[in-house]
């Protein structure tokens, strides 16, 4: 039977002192001495910086509408067949969009006539802004490790994202949109990493998961607004999604800029005390602000004291030399990534698949929009009482036995197809909110922002291939695309018994301090740990 233990609660002491010496305090227990587990600032904080997962989420999904092929109704039944499969084989003049008019076109497929393009073209702008996110991840993934930080990385990501968006409602061209997705999709690439980082740095061990599935919740609520705005601006112009998408973003960022403090663990490793020590008061209550000196930290006996700022500031890819270096952190990233590719393929393709389903697109959407809620709350429910790893491969078990139901089809197998994807697509939301938590306890705080940004990236990686999947499996009503989802899911998510368990266990700051951890583990088991 599980137990009540919290997630990451203090079960691991800390790395012992030398003999006569008093115990070394980790940074979780200085920082919580200093401004306690959760306060108001503390919250305020999490909510500000956890907000970006919502206009994140609108611009992650917005293809889903904007890309989608309208309906069409026939003019000329002498010539035309209704509820044809294929719009290329009935002559032109003889049908028409339903909701279209002249000079306005709910979607680039018909704007620019793309009924009849080949999947690479009907994917391209897709799977550009997946490619953009790629990009960008790589080359921005450990700038928020090294010398930009997590809340300045934070805001310049917003506003690329911002301002690329704004510009994609001008587009012109396939191309132009294509390419203008592509860079949106550099500019979002940090957002979800900086924020999950920034936010659960800011507060108490037991309270990392709550604020973590606080940002997942808030994504979901982005990713259920969309719905409700395409279908506010049915028969209006795909662009003005665009507008209303963008432009309150660009208020987000002004925020973001002004309120939002950087993390002062990041601080403390950079060898910048006097700022983490700003920061702390001005997160802290107020009765505890005449005990954050510097003269307090440099007297206790503080793990945070031992950090050389030189070696920790080398150059721009520090954090991801650290990662390749070490035998333990290279197969740990390399598992995660695996799981969370298999992740990707299904959380980012189940949505642009739904077109190709029997089912109202809008009530489609809408449906897996909600149910990432209770997604959400079923992740914090199982990283608090159970084991991580189980966890994680039953969720993408359930996600690739649903997700391969879908292929069915007749009767009665139509009627429970919206059921069989929904099922599927809550079992990769829940997997993926537990493997980013899991990500986080895996990795010291040194490299943790590139550890959890190269996670992202594998995610979207296995996104980038769905919208060539969902175009090609148009044709099958969607048994290609989630045939190869399920199948896709269900093997990487093996790759998580490679994993060590992290539950009930501190996180380290340093890869010495995790090494020491792992020694320590290794002792008490009797056997090495897989690491």
């Amino acid at each position: 039977m599980a137990d009540d233990t919290p997630l990451l609660s203090d079960h691991q002491p800390p790395p012992t002192a030398a003999p006569g010496e008093k115990p070394l305090r980790t940074m979780d227990s200085m920082i919580e001495l200093c401004i306690g587990e959760f306060g108001r600032a503390q919250f305020a904080q999490a909510a500000l910086v956890s907000l970006s997962w919502f206009f994140d989420a609108q611009q992650t999904f917005i293809s889903v509408f904007t890309d989608s092929e309208p309906l069409w109704h026939c003019t000329d039944p002498a010539r035309c067949t209704p509820g044809a499969a294929d719009l290329c084989g009935i002559p032109d003049g003889s049908w028409s969009w339903d909701e279209n008019t002249v000079g306005r076109h709910t979607s680039v497929v018909s704007e620019w006539g793309l009924q009849c393009a080949t999947p690479f073209i009907r994917g391209l702008p897709a799977s550009s802004f997946f490619a953009g996110c790629l990009l960008g991840g790589l080359i921005l993934a450990t700038l928020a490790d090294s010398s930009l930080g997590r809340r300045n990385l934070l805001f310049h990501t917003c506003f690329g994202m911002a301002i690329t968006s704004l510009l994609t409602a001008f587009s012109t061209s396939i191309w132009a949109y294509a390419a203008l997705r592509f860079m949106c999709g550099f500019g979002r690439a940090a957002i979800g990493t900086c924020a999950l980082v920034l936010s659960t740095e800011l507060v108490g061990r037991r309270w990392r998961g709550p604020v973590g599935m606080v940002g997942f919740i808030l994504f979901s609520l982005g990713f259920l607004s969309l719905p409700a705005i395409a279908y506010a601006n049915r028969g209006g112009s795909w662009r003005v999604l665009y507008l209303w998408t963008s432009v309150p973003t660009l208020f987000y960022c002004v925020l973001v800029y002004f309120f939002v403090y950087e993390s002062p663990r990041w601080l403390f490793v950079k060898g910048r005390k006097e700022e983490a020590i700003q920061t702390l008061k001005s997160i802290a209550p107020p009765e505890k602000h005449s005990r954050l000196t510097s003269s307090f930290f440099s007297s206790a006996p503080f793990l945070g004291n031992d950090f050389d700022p030189s070696a920790a500031d080398v150059d721009i890819f520090s954090a991801m030399k650290l990662l390749l270096a070490r035998r333990w952190a290279l197969l740990r990233l390399s598992a995660v990534m695996v799981v969370s590719f298999g992740t990707g393929m299904v959380y980012y393709g189940m949505p642009l698949g739904l077109a190709n389903l029997s089912f109202n697109l809008y009530l489609g959407v809408a449906s897996n929009a909600l149910s990432e809620i209770p997604s959400a709350l079923a992740a914090l429910l199982f990283i608090a009482k159970l084991s991580r790893r189980l966890s994680l491969l039953a969720m993408t078990t359930v996600s690739a036995v649903f997700s391969a139901l879908c292929i069915l089809r007749g009767e009665p197998w139509g009627r429970l197809q919206m059921w069989f994807e929904l099922v599927s697509f809550f079992g990769g939301c829940t997997a993926l909110n537990m493997l980013l938590i899991y990500t986080l306890e895996l990795f010291p705080t040194c490299v943790r922002n590139s550890a959890v940004s190269m996670v992202r990236q594998a995610l979207v990686l296995g996104g980038a291939f769905s919208p060539f999947l969902v175009a090609a499996g148009r044709t099958s009503g969607g048994a290609l695309s989630y045939g190869v989802f399920g199948a896709v899911i269900g093997c990487c998510g093996l790759f998580v018994v490679c994993l060590p368990e992290t539950r009930g266990g501190t996180i380290s700051d340093t890869m010495e301090e995790e090494e020491l951890k792992m020694m320590g583990r290794s002792r008490m088991s009797g056997v090495a740990t897989l690491a």
